[in-house]
């Protein structure tokens, strides 16, 4: 792996990310960071700075932002002013582009992947399919999802239902800043319950 971006600690954080993610089974690069290594350092900071004098406190969103991009297929205009802690009112609130572009607000020239349309609704995965149908509108853990799929291979149920209906943004974790936690459900995005609604 080579990553050229960035200061010391951060490449060093971005690095250790992107190996703990892989160890848990997801499939990232490092494009992201290096694409937006500026953001990813500031996020860094936004999350664990705080001043209680300016009234400034610790804030995981944007951080949470940019991991729902590497993971979700979220798009996230990942742009460093909208970390500024005083923005203008330009740059006060932080789009979704998936969302803008539904609603012709944002151009195509803000798109974070080439050759793959994140907000298509439609599956040709029936796995996907299947897993949405499973989970409905309510929120499941790992153990409740395959009872309901009659399954019991969980790296079998990870690798062709689960992570890739996170991928392609059918579906969404609890606790996203958080991908252990001991109480981690997973639900349907916006997009999944399109998709249920389909079904």
């Amino acid at each position: 792996m080579h990553i050229t971006f960035g200061e010391g600690n951060t490449r060093t954080t971005a690095v250790f990310t992107i190996l703990y993610l892989r160890s848990i089974g997801f499939e990232v690069s490092n494009n992201l960071f290096a694409d937006h290594s500026w953001y990813f350092r500031n996020a860094l900071v936004r999350a664990n700075y705080k001043n209680a004098q300016k009234g400034i406190d610790y804030t995981p969103v944007y951080l949470e932002r940019f991991f729902r991009n590497l993971l979700l297929g979220d798009q996230w205009d990942l742009r460093n002013r909208y970390l500024h802690i005083t923005p203008s009112s330009e740059w006060k609130n932080q789009p979704n582009l998936a969302e803008t572009r539904k609603t012709g607000q944002a151009q195509d020239k803000f798109r974070t992947s080439s050759g793959q349309v994140q907000d298509k609704v439609h599956t040709d995965n029936p796995d996907i399919e299947r897993l949405v149908a499973v989970i409905g509108k309510d929120q499941m853990s790992v153990k409740m999802m395959m009872e309901k799929l009659q399954l019991k291979g969980r790296d079998n149920f990870l690798r062709l239902y689960l992570f890739p209906a996170l991928e392609e943004g059918f579906v969404t974790l609890l606790y996203p800043d958080k991908p252990r936690h001991p109480r981690q459900k997973y639900l349907l995005t916006v997009k999944g319950l399109a998709l249920l609604s389909e079904l």
